[in-house]
């Protein structure tokens, strides 16, 4: 008879840092208060910009669309209070950049959610994606790419199945945990729409093992349904990267540069699944979304309901503010999230998470010289050469940087992670994005 740990299905690479989810992950979602103010970005998403569609002075429904585009790749967005408008202003975003905002005062009164009792049973595919484009779906992980354009695939690329990333392998963060906790029969009800929405025959839920809880739950909503499976998969950053995720739970191979469709998949976060649920059975539009606020620097580490436009500072004073003197304040996970120089920034349709660190336990290391260790390339989950692409970057050798692949890095930070010289590869792959980006448009 043998014995011993389980072996979980995984993909070769990447690593394994402390995750610190105890902080949050006991805690219920609780509704987060309603900002004095919404700073809510017109941009939200991958893809083209919205114009607004009303003006300072005008009246606004809680969920009323309030800016949108007609190009394809893009999703619209939606007043997340009942209030005025009192201007359409540029505002320093999560990234840095500049972003334009509809800035909208509450009413002292905030009005619930209309829910409505819609039949989603007979829904076509045309519709399923006609909702998510009205609702202004994203992808809720991080990425915000349009939900109703990774419903249309191409034609001569069938998709026959729908994969969850149920992973959230980002340390600190916990709000995908408690929703499968909280609400599991609408993740399911998700998935079915999404596996609708493009003809697929097979749903998996992939789950990584230290949310066994989170196993059960689903495991229990999902029981009679056929065509959708829930898989453990072994703890290890970036589990849930999508082509990680892909290549863990099917064996299948995105190639380079190539989508999940290519190989017949579709992957969605949890918090979208929900999204479309909602979407689609109630009529409701993404204008919320749960998310973690935790770390060393919090005082009460929390999973909150927020509404799109609240700054980052209503939400740390809901969550009894900053325990000690804050070290660095990111929006989303420690590994893939934006440092923030201040707490001013709006909350928008892709945040997962804020972490808050203290200085006792950040490395703030000085860069070195590479001691040529290896350690970046043996924990590449793309099979990249990062140290390459940092020497191309260093000379400014932007040919050698795409040769290298720093187009096909994803940014997941194991290199920066595991590298004893403190080079952060990261930073330099950005680099080399945007000077290979901007040569081509020359």
């Amino acid at each position: 008879m043998m014995s011993g740990k389980a072996i979980y299905k995984t993909f070769k690479g990447g690593i394994h840092p402390p995750y610190h989810k105890e902080l949050a992950s006991g805690k219920a979602i609780r509704r987060a208060p309603v900002p004095t103010e919404a700073f809510i970005p017109l941009q939200q998403h991958i893809g083209a910009p919205n114009e607004p569609l009303v003006k300072p002075g005008d009246r606004v429904e809680l969920g009323q669309k309030i800016g949108s585009s007609e190009a394809f790749v893009s999703a619209p967005v939606h007043a997340s209070v009942a209030g005025t408008v009192k201007e359409i202003a540029e505002i320093t975003g999560f990234t840095g950049a500049k972003v334009k905002c509809v800035v909208i005062a509450p009413d002292t009164e905030q009005p619930e959610f209309a829910k409505q009792d819609r039949d989603i049973t007979a829904l076509s595919e045309q519709e399923i994606r006609d909702i998510a484009r009205e609702a202004g779906l994203v992808g809720m992980g991080g990425a915000a790419f349009p939900t109703h354009v990774k419903l249309t695939p191409p034609k001569d690329k069938p998709v026959d199945t729908v994969i969850i990333n149920a992973c959230e392998c980002e340390p600190f963060l916990t709000c995908d945990h408690r929703l499968m906790l909280e609400r599991p029969r609408d993740l399911v009800q998700g998935l079915k729409l999404l596996m609708r929405a493009v003809n697929a025959k097979k749903g998996i839920i992939g789950i990584e093992a230290n949310k066994m809880d989170a196993v059960d739950a689903v495991r229990e909503a999902a029981k009679g349904e056929a065509d959708v499976e829930v898989d453990i998969l072994e703890v290890k950053y970036p589990e849930g990267a999508e082509k990680m995720l892909i290549f863990a739970l099917t064996g299948r191979k995105v190639p380079p540069g190539k989508l999940p469709s290519e190989v017949g998949c579709l992957v969605q976060n949890v918090g979208t699944a929900m999204a479309l649920y909602e979407a689609a059975a109630w009529g409701k539009p993404l204008y919320e979304r749960v998310l973690t606020v935790t770390g060393p620097g919090i005082k009460e580490p929390s999973n909150l309901l927020a509404r799109v436009g609240t700054p980052i500072s209503t939400l740390i004073e809901a969550c009894g503010g900053f325990a000690g003197e804050p070290g660095k304040v990111i929006m989303g996970g420690p590994m893939t999230g934006w440092a923030q120089p201040d707490t001013k920034a709006p909350v928008v349709k892709g945040t997962s998470g804020i972490v808050v660190l203290t200085s006792e336990v950040m490395d703030v290391s000085a860069e070195q010289e590479c001691v040529r260790c290896g350690k970046c390339v043996d924990v590449c989950p793309m099979f990249l050469l990062p140290n390459f692409v940092v020497q191309a970057v260093k000379r400014a050798e932007w040919d050698k940087a795409e040769m290298w692949g720093a187009l096909d890095c994803f940014e997941c930070g194991c290199c920066s992670f595991t590298c004893p010289a403190y080079i952060p590869h990261v930073e330099y792959v950005r680099k080399a994005k945007a000077e290979i980006a901007a040569l081509k448009r020359r």
